[in-house]
């Protein structure tokens, strides 16, 4: 993994951007994520995604080109290739850094102006399943959101929307609290203490920075809350899950998330649409 550019600066013009949850490294889903995107919002060129991505570069390059995507910028999250990103990151600290012709890599903490909006980004997360993993293999302590990330967000001041890849604490999200009461996959308890101090992080940054809108992955689950204050939060679907996807439109900072069967339909659609000239050449 090389720096091929970086840069501390990124706005962009665009008023409707795609969101999306954990990829895990699966081309399979992205090879149907991908072209829905641009068949169903023509006119989206920017991915913001939000962590556990892993991608092989090369393939994914082809993929988003030939759906016509230009640029995916990725929020950190704990299963990453930390052994290359974190000497990249800790080279080029502040900086958003180009790894291949469409993906960049979010330092922690990013700004970014995209349609005119402050989008922070805080990347990391708690990984609960690190007993079943190798340290400097599958798993690295880099991943953790630190207390250096938590400030500088801060610092930062206000945003309108913040991604990250781990939830906050005391998320209004039904579906997310009930995965920490049930711990349904039966996680040992030193891992669940330290996902709670992570979820802290977030939530501190959460509650200074105050955006109206949080959007993160992570937990596996697509859901929707609303706190007291208004302030809304969307957890993110993983890959080949409902909610993988969302458009955000900039200018209201509505969301529309298509359906499981709509993202299908419109992957099949636009793969029929650029396969038929080839068809008739063949004929």
């Amino acid at each position: 993994m090389k720096a091929l550019e970086t840069t501390r600066t990124i706005s962009l013009p665009d008023t409707q951007v795609a969101v999306c949850g954990d990829w895990h490294g699966n081309l399979d889903w992205l090879r149907t994520l991908a072209p829905a995107i641009t068949s169903l919002a023509p006119d989206v060129r920017t991915v913001l995604q939000l962590g556990d991505w892993w991608m092989n570069t090369d393939a994914s390059d082809r993929i988003f080109t030939d759906a016509g995507i230009e640029r995916a910028y990725v929020t950190l999250g704990n299963h990453e290739p930390w052994g290359e990103i974190a000497p990249l990151q800790h080279a080029h600290q502040g900086e958003a850094i180009r790894i291949s012709e469409v993906t960049w890599l979010l330092p922690r903490p990013a700004r970014l102006r995209i349609g005119g909006r402050t989008i922070l980004s805080l990347g990391g997360a708690a990984s609960v399943d690190r007993q079943w993993r190798t340290e400097g293999v599958d798993w690295w302590p880099d991943e953790n959101i630190h207390g250096v990330h938590v400030e500088v967000a801060i610092a930062g001041g206000p945003a309108d929307v913040m991604l990250t890849h781990e939830s906050p604490a005391g998320t209004p999200v039904r579906q997310v609290r009930e995965i920490l009461r049930t711990n349904p996959l039966g996680f040992p308890k030193a891992a669940r203490l330290e996902s709670a101090v992570s979820r802290k992080r977030v939530s501190r940054v959460w509650d200074e920075v105050k955006p109206d809108l949080l959007m993160h992955g992570h937990m596996h689950t697509p859901g929707a809350g609303t706190t007291d204050d208004g302030r809304r939060v969307i957890s993110v679907g993983c890959d080949g899950q409902q909610g993988n996807l969302a458009f955000l439109d900039l200018q209201s900072l509505k969301l529309e998330t298509p359906s499981l069967r709509e993202v299908r339909h419109a992957a099949e659609s636009r793969a029929s649409v650029t396969e038929r000239p080839q068809d008739v050449i063949e004929q």
